[in-house]
């Protein structure tokens, strides 16, 4: 297997997008930067402990800014983001901590050198919500999965059945209209109405926690999947990055990994299925809004997902957000407002149509995860997550949380 390089990661305008992530840096005296001039500025200013850094692409070379945001938090809380950033980039504050060549390279976990910078998720202090069956096929099949209680062969015949009564097709369906009601109604009477299509075209949207704050893993890593499930897959999506005011202030792509035969027992499982040991990866760059880039843009988007295995299965698909039953905006109001905040701001992964059904190792089983399957989730203009499937015990733990951030932060200089 073979991880990809700096360029397969980057939107296909990265020259004119603004792209902010994180980077984990060495102590200085392990010459993060490769160059001693750079580790004599880093260590003039505070920085000579270990810890991650808020990170901007300049050319082929990441700049570390976090004299001026010392977390991803501070920066997307900016009343203008990318003028924040811009303006900070021109007074000089930001310090080249390597090539993007390089320090991708140096990512995965197998090959790392932990004396070099390493990129990490975007996020940080952001809390992790995921909105859920926003797309008529997923909807269709989060039905099946409930309907089957897990059982794949089941799901095959289930499947059939669904799309004869309701036929054929939810595509064109508005969430909480006289239509949806109608069909509710209908679907009520022949004993087939679910919870999933309750948020699926009712008027409230299924909106959950799908991580701890500081739990996501970035590209070029390995993704968990829990050993105990045995029908599983991918789901790739459109991040929103949002403030603590509900201003959406860019975006990233993200993998929802779901564990379909954990939650299709109970939905009330939905906490062990969705959140274990890097089961959410965010990546691999927040794209900031700006004159280039709008939520008019990202409307337009169109995610590509391609799984590459070990024993040379090979599935592709796309999907167009325009598709999407509730639009983004409506999806953050639903989340922030007066009867809930979040001081930090947020990340919203958007939700899938992904549901893969073709068949991998029997006939009418479907799609489920091997160990080791590369999943490259993409759009032209956000770039590609790149993640390795493993077991939850097998990828890296989840070890660095909010306090020893703010111990890092206090030890390089960066609170005050």
């Amino acid at each position: 297997m073979t991880w990809p390089d700096a360029r397969d990661l980057l939107p296909v305008d990265a020259d004119r997008a603004t792209l902010v992530g994180r980077a984990w840096l060495p102590a200085t005296g392990a010459d993060a930067a490769g160059d001693a001039g750079e580790d004599a500025g880093r260590d003039a200013a505070g920085l000579d402990a270990a810890g991650p850094a808020v990170v901007a692409l300049r050319g082929d070379d990441l700049f570390d800014v976090s004299i001026a945001f010392p977390t991803m938090r501070a920066l997307t809380e900016q009343a203008d983001p990318t003028g924040a950033l811009l303006a900070a980039l021109g007074s000089g504050t930001g310090q080249r901590i390597g090539s993007l060549a390089e320090i991708v390279a140096n990512t995965p976990p197998e090959s790392r050198d932990a004396a070099r910078p390493w990129l990490l998720s975007p996020i940080d202090l952001h809390v992790v919500k995921a909105a859920g069956v926003t797309f008529p096929v997923s909807m269709l099949e989060r039905v099946i999965e409930e309907r089957a209680r897990g059982d794949q062969d089941a799901a095959a015949v289930i499947r059939r059945d669904i799309l004869a009564t309701i036929g054929g097709s939810l595509d064109e369906l508005k969430p909480g209209s006289e239509e949806a009601a109608a069909l509710k109604a209908m679907l009520l009477e022949r004993g087939w109405w679910s919870q999933y299509l309750e948020v699926g075209i009712g008027p409230d949207a299924e909106v959950f926690t799908k991580a701890p704050v500081l739990a996501t893993v970035g590209t070029s890593v390995d993704v968990g999947v829990h050993p105990a499930s045995q029908w599983n897959n991918p789901e790739p999506e459109v991040v929103l990055v949002v403030s603590s005011d509900g201003r959406i202030v860019g975006a990233s792509l993200g993998n929802d990994v779901n564990l379909r035969d954990v939650e299709g027992r109970s939905a009330l499982l939905l906490g062990k299925a969705k959140d274990n040991n890097a089961s959410a990866s965010v990546g691999p760059f927040i794209r900031l809004f700006d004159d280039g880039y709008s939520l008019e843009d990202l409307r337009a988007a169109v995610v590509s997902l391609t799984i590459d295995g070990t024993d040379g299965f090979r599935l592709e698909g796309t999907s167009e957000l325009a598709r999407i039953s509730r639009d983004p905006a409506d999806l953050v109001d639903q989340v922030v407002g007066e009867h809930h905040r979040y001081p930090d701001g947020f990340v919203l992964y958007l939700g899938t149509m992904f549901a893969p059904v073709e068949d991998r190792d029997v006939p009418g089983r479907g799609f489920t995860h091997h160990d080791g399957d590369l999943v490259r989730i993409a759009e032209p203009r956000l770039g590609a997550l790149v993640n390795r499937v493993r077991s939850t015990a097998d990828a890296e733990p989840w070890t660095f949380g909010i306090d020893a951030l703010y111990r890092s932060l206090a030890a390089r200089g960066l609170l005050r």
